[in-house]
């Protein structure tokens, strides 16, 4: 490992220069590039959460550039770029890019050689002002993350900046290229509840893979030509994704070598949870230009625009911030609330405040005791009573499935999507908390069933 760690840094293109040629994924010329689409869940069916976190409607004290946070007594830096006209009141999507070994956050915030058409892996020029973006520094300029520090250090990163900034919860993003590319893959397996999507360039697990079982939106991009980390190992991060997220077995073609161009493939997986997969013509490089093998520009690279159109497709418009969500409570804290049903008007309800795993939760007249008061976690999860999880039962996905309380196991059938039209979604099965039957009286079910839009699947919360 540590032989392989060593030629991370590629052989023939200074590292300086790949960043700014890595540092420059530019967009594909789409009459050059081969495209196999084969079928995939279109943005639509993607959950869409638009949940505001503390740093809304407070004035920022974080600074565009370098910022130092302390992690287990260490300090560790970041550099920050915060959106030109910043809107306290508007969710933005967080952006993290990860640089590679040897290179630093400044390679990444600057884009190096290819300049801000390359920052941040081209996303400070695809976002257009619509993502806050950040550039962590990794010790020794790699991302080994021993004893899980570069977790950590992502956990009090995403906690400091959500605290002083309003980020849209549902909208984090992790991206980068080689050691960065094997890190935003250590996020993908031990985040995957807090983050919505990552993007590999060229990666491969350096970095770890602490639990890598619950399904991530991810999108692998490699050369068929790489001689530090072989296109297999790029492979074997994706097919990770694909079991998780539930894709349906199907050829990924690759360009031949010498063809100078790419494809980019996109699997069926379930509603949600998109994987997919570029192959191009060229070695380890994040910034392939078609049309000119072996070439690395982050100016004219077609990757900076297709891993902008895969993360921009989560969310409820794919240019701006999220819109404020519906499903609030009046002073826009989902801490110890109740929720309430848009038909009935009445509550969400644990039936005479049981605690037992397995009880069916109801509809019953607001009355603000434990019983009703939910708390809604930063990962997804609806609580009750400090530890219990409103849950679909047996991990159902279909109509019918009751929605129960059980002991919080961070499983997808736990994770819930609070979305702006007011519906509340399961994330594994994404049909909505529904009130059964249209039903408006004490004791009514609450279950899971396809999303209709009436009344009786909107709801809102109150303190």
């Amino acid at each position: 490992m540590t032989r392989l760690l060593s030629r991370l840094r590629p052989a023939r293109t200074p590292i300086r220069l790949l960043v700014a040629a890595g540092a420059t994924l530019a967009t594909i010329v789409a009459g050059m590039a081969a495209s196999a689409v084969l079928g995939s869940a279109s943005a639509a069916d993607v959950p869409a959460l638009a949940a505001a976190t503390a740093g809304c409607g407070r004035n920022p004290t974080l600074v565009n550039g370098t910022n130092t946070i302390s992690v287990g007594g260490v300090n560790r830096t970041f550099i920050l770029r915060i959106p030109a006209n910043y809107n306290n009141a508007n969710p933005y999507r967080l952006i993290f890019a990860y640089h590679w070994r040897g290179g630093t956050m400044n390679d990444v915030a600057s884009g190096g050689t290819s300049g801000a058409s390359w920052a941040y892996y081209g996303m400070q020029e695809q976002s257009n002002n619509s993502a806050i973006l950040v550039a962590p520094q990794g010790f020794g300029n790699g991302w080994a993350n021993n004893n899980g520090e570069d977790l950590a250090f992502t956990d009090a990163m995403v906690s400091r900046i959500q605290g002083d900034l309003c980020v849209d919860t549902a909208q984090l993003y992790a991206m980068g290229f080689s050691y960065g590319g094997g890190m935003s893959y250590a996020v993908a397996c031990a985040r995957a509840s807090v983050f919505r999507a990552v993007v590999v360039y060229s990666g491969a697990q350096l970095s770890g893979c602490s639990g890598g079982t619950q399904p991530i939106a991810y999108f692998g991009i490699h050369g068929v030509s790489d001689n530090v980390l072989n296109i297999s190992l790029g492979r074997s991060l994706r097919d990770t994704f694909l079991r998780n997220n539930g894709c349906a077995a199907q050829n990924a073609p690759e360009p031949a070598a010498g063809s100078g161009t790419h494809i980019t493939t996109k699997y069926s997986c379930r509603a949600g949870y998109p994987v997919q997969w570029a192959a191009f013509d060229g070695g380890h490089g994040p910034g392939p230009v078609d049309g000119c093998s072996g070439c690395e520009d982050g100016t004219r690279t077609w990757t900076k625009g297709e891993a902008w159109r895969f993360i921009s497709q989560f969310g409820s418009d794919s240019g701006s911030p999220s819109p404020s969500p519906s499903v609030t409570s009046s002073g826009g804290s989902r801490q110890n609330v109740m929720v309430v049903g848009g038909a009935s008007g009445r509550c969400v309800d644990v039936p005479g405040s049981s605690t037992a795993n397995g009880t069916q939760v109801q509809l019953w007249d607001c009355h603000g005791n434990t019983n009703q008061r939910w708390t809604y976690t930063a990962s997804r999860q609806l609580t009750v009573y400090g530890n219990k999880c409103l849950d679909a039962s047996g991990q159902g996905t279909s109509n019918g499935t009751a929605a129960i309380i059980w002991d919080c196991n961070g499983q997808a059938n736990q994770q819930w999507n609070l979305n702006v039209n007011g519906t509340i979604t399961g994330v594994q099965s994404g049909l909505c908390l529904d009130a059964a039957g249209t039903a408006t009286a004490n004791g009514t079910k609450i279950q899971l069933w396809s999303c209709t839009g009436g009344t009786n699947q909107q709801w809102t919360t109150r303190s």
